[in-house]
């Protein structure tokens, strides 16, 4: 299964795959001919991989509990910190950032069941997704989501490679822990801000999965 989020990107890059095999499908001469099968092959072998969207089964006790959180995106979690987020809970939180590697599912899940209460995008840099400063100043999108256990904020945002975020949610909507609402395209990062207080249950270097990976428990 491929993600509907990508399907534009995806009909573009297998058609350019294509066209290099045909290329060198229709070349008589081997020193030109096996190069480009190789590079239409590969072309074609990551933009497939790339744009996956595998199904995904959130554990029973979060689907369970309104104070679980799941991970929303696939990934390495970089860095775990406090910090003040003033943009939505304008207060002092835990941000954990969760770092999208170009081979990494890049579909993107609702990290908690609630309702969206706040939706922004930011055009921005393209510093490396790691870097510290990547939250405050790369492209990138902000939603604040309402649960019965206190509140959530967390944003897609951009990398070096990435320059692209595309995602279908909108001040209002209901959000139920696990569905897809968005992606963003090649590598990036996620951050999940939560109130002082919460339970955190993942550690800097653990590696996530979207839906399935249980990464905090609201008080």
């Amino acid at each position: 299964m491929f993600s509907k989020y990508g399907y534009d990107n995806l009909l573009i890059l297998v058609a350019a795959s294509l066209v290099i095999l045909l290329i060198g499908y229709f070349l008589e001469n081997v020193y030109f001919k096996y190069p480009l099968y190789v590079i239409g092959l590969a072309l074609l072998a990551l933009t497939l991989w790339f744009f996956r969207d595998p199904e995904r089964i959130v554990p029973d006790q979060a689907k369970n509990s309104e104070s679980l959180i799941v991970s929303p995106a696939d990934g390495k979690v970089v860095q775990i910190e406090k910090i003040y987020e003033k943009e939505y809970l304008k207060s002092d939180a835990i941000q954990i950032s969760i770092f999208l590697s170009p081979l990494n599912v890049h579909v993107n899940r609702y990290p908690a069941n609630g309702v969206i209460k706040l939706v922004k995008y930011y055009p921005g840099e393209y510093l490396v997704a790691w870097h510290p400063k990547s939250s405050e100043l790369n492209e990138r999108s902000v939603f604040g989501l309402e649960n019965t256990h206190g509140n959530i904020m967390f944003k897609q945002i951009t990398g070096y490679l990435a320059r692209r975020i595309v995602y279908d949610t909108k001040e209002g909507d209901t959000a139920n822990i696990g569905d897809r609402f968005g992606m963003m395209k090649f590598g990036s990062r996620m951050d999940v801000c939560v109130p002082i207080g919460t339970e955190i249950l993942v550690k800097e270097g653990d590696v996530v999965v979207g839906a399935e990976s249980i990464i905090a428990k609201l008080q």
